[in-house]
C-alpha cells in the first residue's frame, strides 16, 4: 500500500537531499564513462551519495505503489503548463536555474542567462561544453519523465500540480542531448544511465515519485532496487 503524504509537505527536505546526492555526485572531472561491472560503483567524480539517503530510498521504494502504465490517451506537453515557470519565485526561470546548478565555469548575462559553462553528464560521464547558441546540446531532463507520469496517474492531477511537478528543481537534471533522447519517456525498467550515477539516479526517482504519490511499474521496481545495490 502506499504510504500517502499532504502534496508539498516533504518538498523541503526532498530538494534538499536531491541537491546533497546531485552535488556530491557530479563533484569530480576526468571521469570516464566506464565503470569497473565487477563492483559497486561511484559516481562520475569517484564520490558516493550518503548512505543514509540511499538507505532513505530502499525504505521509500518498499512503500510505492506498484502498478501497469495506463495507455496514456490524451497526452500533451501543454497538460504540464508554462515551460520552465519560475514557480521558485527568484527571478530566473527553471531552465537556467538548473543549468547554473549542474554546470561548471558558468558565463551569465545578467543575474538569470547561462551562456556558457561545462558539464558532467550524469548520465554518460562525458564531459561537455555548453554554449547557448547549441542550447540542444545540453538539456534540462526530467528524471521521472513527463509522459511516463502521465500514464502513471498524473492526469487525473490537478493543473497547478503537474505544472510544479514539470518545474520542480528535484526532477530537473542538465544532462547531454543524445542520452536523453534514448531516455525519452521511458523508466529505469528500459534505460539506465551509466553505472557510476545509476545510485544518485534512483534516489533521485524514488524521491520524486515519493513526494508526488506516483506508482512505479515492476521493472522500474526492479531496476532501482538493482541501482539501489549500487550505492
Amino acid at each position: 500500500m502506499t504510504r500517502r503524504r499532504p502534496f508539498g509537505s516533504r518538498r523541503v527536505a526532498m530538494g534538499a537531499t536531491a541537491a546533497a546526492v546531485l552535488s556530491v555526485t557530479l563533484a569530480g572531472a576526468g571521469c570516464d564513462a566506464e565503470v569497473d561491472p565487477s563492483g559497486a560503483s561511484p559516481g562520475p567524480g569517484g564520490s558516493r551519495p550518503a548512505g543514509r539517503d540511499a538507505e532513505r530510498a530502499r525504505g521509500d521504494l518498499s512503500g510505492l505503489r506498484v502498478a501497469a502504465e495506463s495507455p496514456g490517451a490524451g497526452y500533451s506537453r501543454k497538460k504540464f503548463g508554462v515551460r520552465w515557470k519560475d514557480t521558485d519565485h527568484n527571478g530566473c526561470d527553471q531552465r537556467n536555474d538548473v543549468l547554473a546548478r549542474d554546470l561548471r565555469q558558468v558565463r551569465r548575462q545578467g543575474d538569470c542567462v547561462v551562456l556558457g559553462g561545462r558539464l558532467k553528464d550524469p548520465y554518460s560521464g562525458k564531459d561537455i561544453t555548453f554554449a547557448k547558441s547549441d542550447a540542444a546540446e545540453v538539456q534540462i531532463d526530467h528524471v521521472y519523465p513527463l509522459a511516463l507520469a502521465w500514464r502513471m496517474g498524473a492526469s487525473r492531477w490537478k493543473a497547478g500540480r503537474r505544472e510544479q511537478f514539470a518545474n520542480d528543481h528535484a526532477n530537473l537534471l542538465a544532462v547531454w542531448g543524445k542520452p536523453n533522447r534514448q531516455k525519452s519517456d521511458s523508466g529505469p525498467g528500459e534505460w539506465k544511465p551509466q553505472q557510476g550515477f545509476q545510485c544518485a539516479y534512483a534516489i533521485k526517482y524514488v524521491a520524486v515519485a515519493t513526494e508526488y504519490g506516483l506508482p512505479v511499474t515492476r521493472d522500474d521496481q526492479g531496476a532501482l532496487k538493482g541501482f539501489l545495490a549500487r550505492c
